[in-house]
């Protein structure tokens, strides 16, 4: 029977991959800009469907965009700011 790797020993040569540090920085991204959405909303009192009317989007896509499935576009990001009553700030640092 083959030995089985620990997480940790999986991760790594996951991580070793060509591309993989990108892609958990794509994902990583995508789920903290959903999870700071969710939070907005929910201090609002909203559901899905109310942040996805007054953003011009359907319920699912702000279900998506929460769950960090899917990174949008600014002008997306904008426009769920304005719903939110927020401002968007996109930045570079170093």
């Amino acid at each position: 029977m083959a030995e089985r790797s620990s997480w940790q020993e999986l991760r790594d040569r996951r991580m070793a991959e060509p591309g993989a540090g990108e892609s958990y920085a794509a994902a990583r991204l995508a789920f903290e800009l959903g999870k700071a959405v969710r939070e907005m909303r929910e201090r609002r009192g909203w559901t899905q469907a109310q942040l996805a009317a007054a953003a011009g989007m359907t319920q699912s896509a702000v279900a998506r965009f929460e769950a960090g499935g899917t990174v949008p576009t600014i002008p997306v990001l904008d426009r769920v700011a304005q719903a939110l009553g927020a401002k968007l700030v996109v930045k570079l640092a170093a």
